[in-house]
């Protein structure tokens, strides 16, 4: 049964094979803040996002006023971009400044949980595609292996059979599902400070959207920016993260891995330039930025042909794709994983 695309077989695990590698980039300096960088970058964001409000705003009660759902969308994307960085203590060397800059941009500005996605995020980078450990490949709506899949049957069967043609179209409702998901995570931890916190924020989020849309337009425009809002953002957001680890090595406990392996196996890079760089927010550097994750995302296109080089050089897979290719790979492995099931669906229609 593939479970995933192999690379290549697994070289036995080397526990020293990352210490040199992590000196190289260290001399390079790329594992320095760049914290004046980030305060322009978060400033021309917050920016363009009052701009965007105020054009929205301009344009009165007008159906025109979706359209500036496109470019809301891009820059709501920006923020849940530093929202990540700041939970990866990229930005500065204050875990308080970190935690301020995480809740604002996606407690206050996305409207999900800093402390929700820290947790789901962190396990992830912990153990990648690993089924058991990292909640992006665990059974849910989709399904990442045979095993998930093997006895679905109504609605989740019928999902999992054609989950890779519906996989962009659910993308569109990620947004909704992380707000949903926040809260389900805040309310088991209600009773602590910082879940109150970000509690409070998350209302604020919901009180200030939801009422300027509804004071600077009629209810059923407001309803449908809204909808539009989430389903791009969530497309957007979803489009980032899906080429990263779809289709690729999928560990089980059985793997003795270490951390080079871990990372570099279970990721997959996307080919592009400074546009496709700053559309994915630096994390089509996917293999740079899982063996450093605190590395500021500006500089993992200055890492990447370190990263590579020192691949090579000792005979690690390290995989680079076009953007399209990247989805044709998580689409496939998508299809495959469902195959089984189409087969019982085909012979019980014939029978």
């Amino acid at each position: 049964m593939a479970q995933s695309i192999a690379l290549a077989p697994p070289r036995a695990a080397k526990g020293s094979d990352f210490a040199p590698l992590l000196r190289e980039v260290k001399e390079a300096g790329l594992l320095e803040r760049r914290t004046a960088a980030y305060a322009i970058s978060i400033g021309l964001n917050v920016a363009l996002m009052a701009a965007t409000w105020a054009g929205i705003v301009l344009l009165g009660n007008s159906w025109l006023q979706l359209l500036l759902t496109i470019p809301l969308a891009v820059l709501t994307t920006r923020a849940a971009f530093f929202g990540h960085d700041a939970g990866h203590q990229q930005i500065s060397s204050s875990r308080k400044l970190h935690d301020l800059i995480g809740r604002l941009h996606g407690n206050l500005v996305c409207g999900m949980s800093y402390g929700w996605w820290n947790d789901k995020h962190n396990r992830h980078h912990a153990n990648p595609n690993h089924t058991d450990k990292d909640p992006d490949v665990g059974e849910g709506v989709l399904v990442w292996t045979m095993e998930q899949a093997e006895g679905r049957t109504g609605l989740y069967g019928w999902l999992s059979r054609n989950q890779a043609k519906i996989f962009f179209p659910l993308l569109t409702l990620e947004g909704i599902n992380l707000k949903v998901s926040s809260l389900l995570f805040l309310a088991g931890r209600r009773r602590r400070k910082d879940a109150q916190l970000e509690l409070g924020l998350m209302a604020a989020h919901l009180i200030l959207y939801f009422g300027a849309l509804f004071l600077i337009m009629s209810p059923g425009k407001a309803i449908a920016f809204a909808a539009l809002h989430h389903a791009l953002f969530g497309l957007h957001l979803g489009s980032v993260f899906a080429p990263n680890h779809k289709g690729m090595e999928m560990p089980d406990d059985d793997s003795n891995w270490g951390h080079l392996e871990k990372q570099v196996l279970t990721s997959r890079n996307v080919d592009g330039d400074l546009v496709t760089d700053w559309m994915m927010g630096g994390l089509n550097y996917q293999i740079e930025h899982h063996l450093f994750p605190s590395m500021p995302r500006a500089n993992l296109r200055f890492a990447q042909p370190i990263v590579r080089s020192y691949c090579e050089r000792i005979g690690m897979p390290y995989l680079s794709t076009g953007l399209v290719e990247s989805y044709r790979m998580g689409l496939g492995h998508m299809h495959e994983v469902g195959s089984e099931l189409r087969a019982e669906h085909r012979a019980g229609q014939a029978s």
